[in-house]
């Protein structure tokens, strides 16, 4: 039994022709996926009459809103407003109506862009064999087929976790469980990426030849290429994860190799020398607390510790010269402040002085002009 989709009409629109009407975006949320349609009143007419007929004459579950013929919705909020929550009671009563004739029925699933039953129900074996990783067979559906390239991002997410924890392992037991969850979900993202992309061989296909083989909606050029560019990217992304996977399993074939061949060579070095391998060594005398230097090396502990007070000195000094440049370098910058401000007064004078003498001169000039 297929879930059934959560459907609801919440807002609508206006159409930008030049005869407007208006748009009813239906929502719905499909366990793996939600998206919009856009339908306007007379496609519900249509969805009505179709589904009366099929059914000899016997009426939906709901009704539709009845047409306005002196009031447009365009023209009128509330019109518009009840209609829309008319059409949505009338979506959701066939949806949850016990009869699932209504819902099953051709023209009620592709009037919501849904697959049809039989093809929903080979889409949920499909899905379930996927996980498994038994299905090989195309994905003919557009619908199915991006519910199952969400699967195989999901795949290749899981593979890339268990990678970066077998990196974060330290036992190798934990390692090698981590690289067989990785392995197991790269095979199967590897059977995905055979059948979305043998999926759009047919959907391709099918779209040159004007067929119906899926039973649903024709792809266009331009999606099929989107849909290449998805299946391309994801077999990218398999193959890195692959190589990353065979490079950590050869890197920790490499380190034991070297970690066997260390331990080997340090017993013959030990056997030279004539000492047990399997003595236990005496734990090193002296201090341990931090990296000896060539000051610190030649010194006790106390002569460590007068050290320590003279260089802690010798910082409080360089401390306070510091400070005591930082205060000379605030003092410049005050006086600097207070020489701006008198600069600025005397830069007004001048202003004024100027304007002054500009009035004089125009007087001069307005005297000479009558004079001449």
């Amino acid at each position: 039994m297929t879930s059934r989709p959560e459907i609801s009409i919440p807002t609508t629109s206006t159409s930008s022709t030049p005869k407007p009407y208006t748009i009813y975006n239906i929502t719905l949320r499909l366990p793996l996926r939600t998206f919009t349609l856009q339908k306007r009143y007379s496609d519900f007419t249509t969805l009505h009459k179709t589904l009366t007929s099929q059914a000899n004459g016997a009426s939906p579950p709901a009704s539709l809103p009845p047409k306005s013929y002196f009031t447009s919705t365009t023209s009128s909020p509330a019109l518009a407003e009840s209609r829309r929550l008319a059409l949505q009671a009338y979506l959701q009563t066939i949806n949850t109506d016990p009869d699932d004739r209504w819902r099953n029925t051709s023209v009620f699933r592709s009037f919501l862009n849904l697959p049809s039953t039989s093809s929903n129900g080979r889409h949920t074996n499909d899905i379930r064999s996927a996980i498994n990783g038994a299905s090989s067979r195309p994905i003919t559906d557009p619908v199915a087929w991006l519910d199952h390239h969400r699967h195989l991002k999901t795949t290749l997410h899981s593979a890339r976790l268990a990678l970066t924890k077998r990196d974060q392992s330290a036992s190798p037991q934990s390692q090698h469980e981590c690289s067989a969850s990785a392995k197991k979900s790269l095979v199967q993202a590897g059977q995905s990426i055979a059948n979305l992309d043998q999926g759009l061989k047919t959907l391709s296909s099918d779209a040159w030849g004007g067929g119906g083989s899926s039973g649903g909606e024709k792809l266009g050029d331009g999606e099929l290429r989107r849909r290449r560019d998805l299946v391309e990217s994801a077999r990218k992304e398999k193959e890195g994860l692959e190589n990353l996977l065979n490079a950590m399993v050869a890197k920790s074939s490499l380190d034991a190799t070297i970690a066997q061949a260390s331990a080997a060579s340090k017993e013959k070095l030990l056997a030279a020398s004539g000492e047990d391998p399997n003595a236990r060594r005496k734990p090193a005398t002296g201090r341990v607390l931090g990296k000896e230097t060539d000051r610190t090396r030649a010194l006790d502990n106390q002569g460590v510790l007068q050290l320590q007070k003279q260089l802690m000195q010798e910082q409080d000094e360089d401390v306070d010269v510091l400070a005591q440049a930082v205060a000379r370098q605030r003092k410049i910058a005050e006086e600097i402040q207070e020489e701006l401000v008198v600069q600025k007064d005397l830069l007004g004078l001048l202003d004024e002085d100027v304007d002054r003498v500009q009035g004089k001169m125009d007087v001069a000039k307005k005297r000479i002009s009558k004079i001449n």
